[in-house]
């Protein structure tokens, strides 16, 4: 029988085993997760797509 799969940090690219174990899957730590966390509350990264017309955002004081 094989071992746990090993999946990559999305952050740092170390090795992370897939189990109840990883807290952090699919993450290597805390730290990798809350930088990945950072990355999207200051949108370095996000979801491709088209932007919504002014009258759909959320943001938009009505």
């Amino acid at each position: 029988m094989a071992g746990p799969l090993t999946v990559e940090c999305p952050n740092c690219g170390g090795p992370v085993e897939w189990t109840e174990a990883a807290r952090w899957r699919p993450f290597c730590s805390e730290r990798c997760k809350m930088i990945d966390l950072g990355a999207w509350f200051t949108e370095e990264r996000g979801i491709p797509g088209e932007e919504a017309p002014e009258a759909e955002r959320d943001d938009d004081p009505a």
